[in-house]
């Protein structure tokens, strides 16, 4: 957002209560996809045909931005373009996963379903089918975040940690923002990119704070699968894979409707046997003893889609909230979207997103 409003000639200053980096950037698995955690047939009947089909072109819009601005600033995070596998599921069974395929190509997004014998030749496993989809990611989240702080300094942006903002007041044509230790900014327009971490006044419907888990395997590249593909279920909760330049296989999931802190990190042990066993079934030959095990919260929304843009009852204050699994790519998506607004710009997409 920081990178995006600078390049579109504002003064920019990011303000933060923590030292950047040291929030939700550190536990992202960094999956980088344009597939919401809600699947377009399901989108359909919550949003409507005509709103799911905008959300989801402009979300895979957003991934191949998001590639392209790592690219142009050549920032070192291990950026790899990589496709998906989307697996069978309590959410979408095999039939279910054809209409998907379907309904995605109906919109051109570059989705087909695969059938048993053709994922086995793909990735080895063995399912009665799943989608194929490209056009999707993967980084270090810590090392792209990294270059773009550094762009964004470079290039005249300011940086003010740790700043816990406590209050905004929009006075005039003005917005003032006050820290707990009384400093205050004052801005023209100012923007929220706080996700799960909301002020009072900012409360999406159907909001749910959720508590994740994840482990890293020992490197091991003989053990993987040949097109280091991301895989996923179409589950609830689902569970996902990644691989990683050294040769690790990244899991998480088995997510809970929590948000407690102290249970949520004492449920590490039994979590990542959790992850290790369920992995194991879709990939026997792969060691998924934990090297590293993690945990953190996210929000998600009832549609698994973000908000973004004004918030309601305020004229320069605006919210870009990635609810879901989805948080870097919605993150682009409401850079793209803010900027233009505060520029004047009417973005075609920007009622799909709104709070």
């Amino acid at each position: 957002m920081a990178d995006s409003l600078l390049r579109a000639g504002f003064q920019v200053i990011a303000v933060d209560r923590r030292e950047p980096m040291t929030g939700s950037t550190p536990a992202s698995t960094s999956l980088l996809q344009f597939e919401l955690d809600t699947p377009l047939t399901v989108l359909n009947r919550k949003v409507g045909r005509e709103r799911a089909a905008r959300a989801w072109i402009r979300s895979a819009s957003a991934v191949g931005a998001l590639g392209d601005r790592i690219s142009d600033l050549q920032i070192d995070c291990d950026f790899r373009e990589r496709s998906t596998v989307y697996l069978p599921g309590d959410v979408l069974d095999v039939k279910g996963l054809k209409r998907e395929a379907e309904e995605r190509q109906r919109l051109g997004l570059r989705s087909a379903f695969v059938d048993a014998k053709e994922l086995r030749q793909l990735i080895g496993i063995a399912k009665s089918g799943a989608i194929l989809s490209r056009g999707n990611g993967e980084a270090d989240p810590a090392k792209m975040v990294a270059g773009l702080w550094r762009q964004f300094r470079a290039d005249g942006g300011k940086v003010v940690s740790p700043f816990d903002a406590v209050e905004i007041d929009e006075i005039k044509s003005r917005v003032r923002v006050r820290a707990a230790d009384g400093r205050r900014i004052i801005a023209k327009h100012v923007v929220m990119c706080t996700g799960y971490e909301l002020p009072k006044f900012v409360q999406p419907k159907g909001l749910k704070v959720i508590s994740t888990w994840a482990i890293a395997t020992r490197p091991q590249r003989r053990n993987l699968w040949p097109g280091r593909e991301l895989v996923w279920q179409a589950a609830d909760p689902y569970l996902y894979m990644r691989t990683t330049l050294d040769g690790r296989v990244i899991a998480g999931g088995v997510d809970e409707t929590f948000s407690d802190e102290e249970k949520r990190d004492r449920l590490i042990g039994k979590k990542s046997a959790s992850l290790m066993k369920k992995a194991k079934r879709i990939f026997p030959r792969i060691d998924f003893e934990p090297h590293y095990a993690w945990t953190g919260n996210f929000g998600e929304s009832e549609t698994g889609m973000p908000a973004i843009g004004l918030v309601r009852g305020y004229k320069r204050t605006y919210a870009a909230l990635g609810f879901g699994g989805n948080g870097i790519t919605f993150s682009m998506l409401a850079a793209q979207i803010i900027s233009r607004t505060i520029d004047g710009i009417t973005d075609p997409d920007a009622d799909v997103f709104r709070p």
